[in-house]
């Protein structure tokens, strides 16, 4: 079984670290409490970034700071040899932001990190945290409250506005993960079911979906397989989206009524899952078992 929690003692590293993108996530990363020991550059020849300091391979940052997480800010067609670099290390948890990834190369990816062990989130995700300890990736800091309700998300900005709002309200989340929006992925809703159904600082779950795809049908079909006992609520976006057409992501793409958001809503809602119809009715329906269920 996967087991994705993360901590402030959890030692990880960022690929890509001397990019712009990976010095200013790797700051913001810092600021919240998330223990970055090592970055990769195969070809900056920086020492340091911040303090931070800087090899060549992961194998060297690996050997000499014992690290076991890495988050990958490179481009979509080094991502794959960065992700392998990652592997031979022996890192065991990877997360990888980067869009555009191409379809061989993901699929190569998940054989790869499956055959080591390895949990790959990702790609096109914008990360994963457990709030008030770590985060990996670029989850705003404003929506991350620590609470007991675990969120499973393949978009990332209707998951940044659901997680705000419940932590307006004083509803926050236990481990909060993007599975990314890509058709090929490292790791699908119905393979974290197992994570937060032991998990017991999760007491209910909110998978944010899309149409496009049979990922929210598939884990409906997990839900009703394991039993899962705990509350499970759910989002769908692009419930008026026409067919035949990709929205946002490169998954998110409807063919008649296969990955269309009526087929979603009645394999989720056949489940067991209270399946809400906008972000306001989700707010108010994880509120509400929220205010009955916690003693917060």
């Amino acid at each position: 079984m996967m087991d994705v929690r993360i901590d402030r003692s959890t030692r990880v590293l960022v690929q890509g670290i001397t990019g712009r993108a990976g010095r200013q996530h790797t700051k913001l990363m810092r600021e919240y409490g998330t223990h970055i020991v090592a970055g990769v550059s195969p070809t900056a020849g920086a020492s340091d970034v911040d303090g931070v300091p800087v090899f060549s391979d992961c194998g060297a940052a690996v050997a000499a700071t014992g690290a076991t997480a890495s988050v990958l800010f490179v481009g979509a067609m080094q991502l794959l040899d960065a992700i392998r670099d990652a592997v031979e290390a022996g890192i065991k948890l990877i997360v990888t932001p980067t869009e555009g990834m191409p379809v061989h190369d993901a699929l190569a990816a998940r054989r790869l990190t499956r055959a080591a062990g390895a949990i790959w989130i990702g790609a096109s995700t914008p990360g994963m945290a457990v709030p008030g300890a770590a985060k990996l990736g670029f989850l705003p800091s404003s929506a991350l409250l620590p609470g007991p309700l675990g969120i499973m998300s393949k978009s990332g900005t209707l998951s940044y506005e659901a997680g705000y709002r419940l932590a307006q309200h004083g509803i926050g989340a236990s481990v909060w993960i993007g599975v990314g929006g890509d058709p090929v992925k490292g790791t699908r809703f119905g393979e974290l079911l197992p994570f937060y159904a032991q998990d017991t600082q999760t007491k209910a779950l909110l998978i944010i979906g899309e149409i496009g795809g049979n990922e929210e049908e598939e884990f409906a079909a997990t839900v009703a397989t394991l039993r899962f006992a705990k509350p499970v609520f759910a989002l769908i976006a692009g419930k008026s989206s026409p067919e035949g057409v990709s929205m946002g992501h490169a998954g998110a793409l409807v063919h008649g009524s296969h990955g269309g958001y009526a087929a979603k809503q009645a394999a989720l809602e056949r489940a067991g899952i209270r399946v809400c119809a906008s972000l306001d009715d989700m707010a108010a329906a994880v509120g509400h078992w929220h205010a009955g269920n916690t003693t917060n």
